[in-house]
């Protein structure tokens, strides 16, 4: 082959399916598995070099975590280029090579495309979409089957599937780590993954008998928890008489308890306490009090509808959890229903059941939503909850979250509107 290959990740225009998850990163950045999204479509080209495409907004927090050109067309010149939707999940063997020049599509979606140097010299002058319908234009497409995430419930779907892959790419496999001899691991040592720096306390049982165990550096699992595979716990998380259930991915810098069933945590977040969390989603910064619980399941058994971009969507699945966007903080003894989206930096508390959409910088206390304490006080809290981990939040996070703001105040608005409007016909 004629130089090398350029790996070209991509957000599409389905992000807002995604939403709140999706407001504070690109849809190939969130969670399946032990990776993200992107980490699994680079590891099937590790030597490529890699141009991501984003929303604009987000380039400049992004640009200081991911190791590539953001946002950049002309970093597509000189090499073959083979293009990634953003919200593939590429199971080993998915990107395979279907010729010099193709369009794999899934529906009206493009899943990747490969393209010669020379299709792509004129790029700078033209969007990555134009470039793309170009290529489809000229070469027509292949229809393949593919796992693109639509919502986010299909990343909890695939969850299960995702530990696995991800155990099979690890290097080694086995206890490394301090292991206490009153800790049990069901299943067999080859069935885990503990690394050298992880601590197994006593009384302690990792039952791998259903899929594999991945604990990852400066973990530390306390007396009496069990955690149950497929599971995948990031570095630096602390797991506390916790019942980790199957199908679960924890990313790094946690606090866990409780009971966790079939869920993603993205990361920097906490549930300590008694409470059950399961089929969700939970993203960064998020606090989760002592008692609450949300419901996966209706009484009924029947599928469960989700909120997305304006309107109820039936998921076909009658096992759904709850999607929790970043920065959100549930007071004690908060219940969830079925399919409840939360959205960024919102704040609940107990002692009613909040309706299944809570906007983006809003609270629910006594029943109501109201606009809460404003951005910047807001913000001021944050900077608090994350300085307690050793971070501290940047001018660009800082835009960032100015900008979420500013894209969800509208809908907020109107909610917000509606709802007082309730409220004065029942009074």
């Amino acid at each position: 082959m004629r130089g090398g290959l350029k790996l070209c990740i991509f957000e599409d225009g389905k992000y807002g399916n995604l939403y709140p998850l999706a407001y504070t990163r690109p849809v190939f950045d969130l969670r399946c598995g032990r990776t993200r999204i992107y980490e699994k479509i680079k590891r099937s080209y590790p030597d490529a070099n890699v141009v991501y495409f984003m929303r604009s907004y987000l380039e400049p927090v992004f640009k200081a975590r991911l190791d590539g050109e953001i946002n950049k067309m002309e970093a597509l010149k000189g090499d073959d280029v083979l293009f990634v939707n953003g919200r593939l999940l590429a199971w080993a063997g998915t990107l395979k090579p279907l010729g010099d020049e193709f369009v794999a599509v899934k529906g009206e979606d493009v899943v990747y495309a490969r393209a010669k140097r020379e299709s792509v010299e004129g790029a700078a002058s033209r969007s990555l979409e134009e470039v793309l319908q170009k290529l489809r234009a000229r070469l027509g497409s292949v229809e393949i089957e593919a796992d693109l995430v639509e919502y986010p419930w299909h990343l909890v779907k695939h969850n299960a599937r995702a530990i696995n892959d991800d155990f099979q790419f690890l290097t080694r496999k086995g206890v490394f780590g301090r292991m206490s001899a009153k800790a049990e691991i069901c299943g067999g040592e080859d069935r885990v993954y503990i690394a050298d720096t992880a601590e197994i306390h006593p009384f302690v049982v990792l039952d791998a008998s259903g899929g594999p165990i991945i604990i990852d550096g400066q973990v530390k699992v306390f007396p009496f928890s069990r955690i149950e595979g497929p599971c995948s716990i990031g570095s630096g998380t602390m797991i506390l008489r916790g019942n980790i259930r199957e199908e679960v991915s924890i990313g790094p810098v946690c606090r866990v308890g409780g009971e966790v069933e079939a869920s993603i945590i993205h990361g920097y977040s906490n549930k300590y306490h008694t409470g059950f969390l399961g089929h969700a989603y939970v993203g960064e910064w998020v606090n989760i009090g002592a008692l609450s619980t949300n419901s996966d399941l209706k009484n009924d058994y029947s599928n469960v509808e989700v909120y997305v971009n304006g309107k109820m969507v039936d998921s076909g699945d009658s096992k759904v959890g709850c999607f929790v966007g970043d920065h959100t903080k549930f007071g004690i003894g908060c219940l969830l229903n079925t399919g409840t989206v939360v959205g960024v930096c919102c704040s609940l508390l107990g002692g009613d059941v909040p309706p299944k959409y809570i906007p983006s910088f809003t609270w629910f206390v006594r029943g109501r939503i109201s606009r809460g304490s404003g951005f910047r006080r807001t913000m001021q809290a944050e900077k608090r909850v994350m300085n307690r981990r050793g971070v501290e939040m940047s001018q660009s996070y800082f835009e960032m979250m100015q900008h979420v703001y500013d894209e969800t105040k509208k809908e907020r608005e109107d909610i917000i509107t509606r709802a007082k409007g309730m409220a004065a016909t029942e009074a």
